[in-house]
């Protein structure tokens, strides 16, 4: 019961998936249950890449044009950012503003901090929505199967990455008013380890799925060939999304000597972003 209070209030703070009234006055908040929940934090990437996977899945299915592939990955992103309250992009457009608008740590962070978005953060908004609708087409053009397997890890991928940042660099932000302090304190090592095992369950889950649907024969059974398709893309796609962490890693460390909140959102997005790209390379040798 500690565990699904844990992951409820992990989906509480990422999402606006209701958790309110009597459930939310069971589950409870404090900083050590925050901390604590930085282990679901991929659980919540199953959730909201399943949300999508649904509605992309009934749109590749029932649009009738050509254009389905772009409709649907425009809709399916749009449907994302509603789930989450575009938490993330928000993060993405204030690092985007900090780092853009000066080179000194200190004013860079006060920049962020600001609630008005810039024009680096603007531009940094719409590149990310249009890169994610760009790759997701392409991977929909190519099938369904393909566009609906890199939700999924995308989604579960990059949001596993953010805990090595809170674990590897030293929080920097406004301690009190950051809502990420309570993150920042620390992450312990049981808690990545199992944040790591509900990613790499959640990979599993989905090479089975998309392997059994690319074999035609149902989820009961398995083509070698497509099993080792479907690794293979996702194994691009984690490379993609692993050079996208350690080059995050690398200029939140030199540029602010640490993270703040909206660093976590931007690797969120940077991650995700290159998972997709990750995965339309690999297709194309397919």
């Amino acid at each position: 019961m500690t565990a699904l209070r844990h992951f409820l209030l992990a989906l509480q703070f990422f999402t606006r998936i209701p958790v309110i009234g009597r459930l939310a006055d069971w589950v409870g908040f404090s900083p050590a249950m925050l901390r604590a929940s930085a282990a679901y934090f991929p659980a919540v990437g199953v959730v909201i890449g399943g949300l999508v996977v649904v509605v992309t899945a009934a749109l590749m299915h029932y649009l009738p044009t050509a254009y389905t592939p772009l409709v649907a990955a425009a809709l399916g992103t749009a449907w994302s950012v509603w789930l989450t309250g575009a938490f993330h992009e928000d993060g993405l457009a204030d690092v985007a503003d900090g780092l853009g608008g000066s080179y000194d740590r200190e004013r860079a962070l006060i920049i962020m901090k600001d609630s008005r978005v810039g024009a680096f953060g603007a531009i940094a908004v719409v590149l990310a929505l249009l890169s994610k609708v760009a790759l997701l087409a392409m991977l929909g053009a190519v099938g369904s199967v393909w566009m609906c397997l890199a939700l999924m890890a995308a989604h579960v991928v990059s949001r596993t990455w953010p805990l090595f940042v809170i674990r590897w660099l030293p929080h920097v932000g406004d301690d009190s008013g950051s809502k990420s302090k309570p993150l920042a304190d620390q992450i312990s090592l049981s808690s990545l380890f199992l944040a790591v095992a509900w990613c790499v369950g959640a990979l599993a889950l989905s090479v089975w799925v998309a392997a059994s649907v690319l074999s035609g024969s149902g989820v009961h059974s398995l083509s070698l060939a497509q099993v080792l398709a479907v690794l293979k893309v996702l194994a691009c796609g984690g490379l993609a999304s692993a050079l996208a962490f350690v080059y995050v890693l690398r200029l939140f460390a030199r540029r602010l000597q640490g993270f703040t909140g909206d660093c976590l959102g931007t690797t969120q997005q940077m991650c995700e972003i290159a998972f997709y790209l990750g995965c339309a390379l690999a297709l194309g040798d397919l």
